[in-house]
């Protein structure tokens, strides 16, 4: 992969209209849904990006649903238009869109309004490769092997903390609003468990403290799947427990997630305390959170990527999904 995948990405002027929509931003990507902003920084400064289009395994569409969600001119009600508008845009000014029907198409997204983005271009939602955010089997736009899962996670510098097992005391941790029935009937079920720490909105005290005291940390569905606990979890050392029905996990094409998480169902909130004790007393846990130290490097973001890390690791995703024969 790493010698051989090349990309291409359909190209824009800085002085475009929407520069801020289709080039790498300037600043420092940030906030809740950063994945987008890194993956599109870091593709534009790789050698995997090829400026002819013929040798080129798979083709960008470098739209930032994030950026257009912020834009006046846009906003949500229009990011369907402009969407649709730009597939029609380059399939009238470049031969790539057509030969292929959008196959060897993809786009990045990470916030929640990207999964409804492609309703007015049913091309890209049956056809392009989708790496996204907001990763579920539930919802009809979002095809798993054709799509691709990219992990939501929260800007962190600097080399993870660390706690050892022994000094992680909290069996459980769980903390966010009330957004979903699975959140609630996590927090109400453990609200007064001495072992499970579980709370019905943000901590007053050091988020930090709570996951690098606990040996599992909680993924609750919210309004989608996908949260950035999970980055969360991986960064400082806890075993992530997904309790998100139908969501297709990031990587899971390449990584065995029993191996360093524990994915549950909403019906299992009941037994949530006997299963987690049982996987510390069955001598589990120990195994799970070496694993969680080794796969951190996968969960996160580079100014100038590093090997293995996320950057990389959804590189890996397209080269999977790349086309066999390639389109002349």
């Amino acid at each position: 992969m790493n010698k051989t995948l090349k990309i291409y990405a359909y190209p824009h002027d800085k002085d475009d209209p929407f520069a801020n929509v289709l080039l790498p931003v300037n600043s420092k990507p940030k906030g809740n849904y950063a994945s987008e902003s890194y993956f599109k920084n870091a593709l534009f400064e790789s050698h995997f990006l090829t400026n002819d289009p013929s040798e080129a395994d798979l083709f960008y569409l470098p739209f930032s649903i994030a950026s257009l969600r912020h834009d006046k001119r846009v906003g949500v009600g229009g990011i369907k238009d402009f969407v649709a508008n730009y597939v029609d845009e380059i399939s009238r000014s470049y031969p790539f869109w057509n030969r292929s029907g959008g196959a060897d198409h993809f786009y990045v997204a990470c916030h929640s309004v990207g999964r409804t983005a492609m309703e007015k271009a049913v091309g890209v939602k049956l056809n392009a490769i989708q790496v996204v955010c907001s990763s579920s089997y539930f919802l009809s736009g979002y095809v798993a092997h054709k799509d691709a899962s990219i992990p939501q996670i929260w800007p962190r510098k600097g080399v993870p903390p660390t706690r050892s097992p022994s000094q992680r005391k909290t069996l459980a941790f769980y903390a966010g609003a009330m957004n979903s029935r699975v959140r609630k009937d996590l927090v109400k079920t453990w609200e007064n468990d001495s072992d499970i720490s579980v709370h019905y909105s943000r901590l007053q005290t050091p988020y930090s403290e709570a996951l690098l005291g606990s040996k599992f940390c909680i993924h609750a569905k919210g309004f989608e799947v996908n949260t950035a606990r999970i980055g969360d979890a991986l960064y400082y050392g806890c075993v992530p427990v997904v309790l998100a029905d139908y969501y297709d996990l990031p990587y899971s094409d390449v990584i065995n997630w029993n191996r360093f998480s524990v994915v549950l169902s909403a019906a299992d909130i009941p037994m949530l305390k006997k299963i987690l004790e049982g996987i510390v007393n069955g001598g589990e846990y120990l195994r799970m959170q070496r694993n969680v130290m080794r796969v951190q490097k996968h969960f996160q973001w580079h100014d100038l990527p590093l090997d293995f890390d996320a950057f990389y690791m959804v590189m890996y995703e397209l080269w999977l999904r790349r086309s066999h024969v390639r389109i002349t």
